[in-house]
């Protein structure tokens, strides 16, 4: 029996990559996403196109129900869950602290980092061996901001990045008697459409220039390091925070 992979916002940017690159390594692809039910269909195709198979599910990651109900139908659809890319997020305006709405600080908490936490908790359910489960490995993409601070821009989207890896860190020691590995990647500025959702269309470009290699990343090269950590190739590595940002 194959690999089955939960990749929470799979309908765009790193995520649809990542769901990609996981069919060309043998995954069947659970893709979560929130409202792009289009994009979402278009990466169902992409992935079978790959030569694997797909299901898309909406789902809100920063509700229980919901992300109960994704798991029950990939498990339904595609098959006993093995892994979780934990990628659904939300960045908010950029913008200081003391100008961000609360409402706009919520939402960004909710997303990224409680999100995050009720997909670990769900996949801990299904893949536990102590439950019945078959093991497995967790993926969370978190951010160079993580460590970065991101002052001006968006200390929230920050915090909540850094609670990722905190996660990242605590579970990889609480599951890996359960057979569940715990990793972290952490891109830096990637050419992708969330950073015109936060007002700034240019800006990986711009940013990308001040990073030691010189360019943005794309999200095809933070999808290669989260299939390694998902493969039998990183059968020893958990607990481990990997930076994809040109040196920065």
């Amino acid at each position: 029996m194959g690999k089955v992979t939960v990749v929470t916002g799979g309908s765009r940017g790193i995520g649809a990559a990542v769901a990609v690159r996981l069919a060309r390594a043998g995954h069947r692809v659970g893709i979560g996403y929130a409202q792009a039910a289009g994009a979402a269909e278009d990466t169902v195709r992409a992935v079978r196109e790959a030569g694997g198979d797909a299901v898309a599910v909406r789902a809100d990651v920063s509700r229980e129900d919901e992300v109960d109900a994704l798991f029950e139908t990939v498990a339904r659809e595609l098959g006993a869950v093995t892994g979780l890319v934990n990628n659904a997020g939300v960045p908010g305006p950029l913008g200081r602290i003391a100008e961000q709405s609360v409402d706009d600080i919520r939402r960004v908490i909710d997303v990224n980092l409680t999100g995050a936490v009720l997909c670990a908790r769900r996949a801990a359910q299904a893949m536990a061996t102590s439950l019945g489960g078959p093991g497995g490995a967790i993926v969370n993409i978190s951010s160079g901001a993580a460590t970065l601070g991101g002052a001006g821009e968006y200390v929230h989207y920050a915090a909540s990045k850094a609670g990722v890896d905190a996660l990242t860190v605590g579970l990889s020691k609480e599951l890996a008697a359960d057979g569940i590995r715990v990793n972290s990647v952490q891109p830096g500025a990637i050419v992708t459409g969330i950073h015109a959702t936060m007002g700034d269309p240019d800006r990986a470009w711009r940013v990308g220039r001040d990073v030691p290699m010189g360019r943005p990343g794309e999200p095809e090269e933070v999808a290669a390091a989260v299939a390694w950590l998902l493969s039998d190739e990183a059968s020893y590595t958990t607990g481990a925070v990997l930076r994809v940002a040109g040196g920065r």
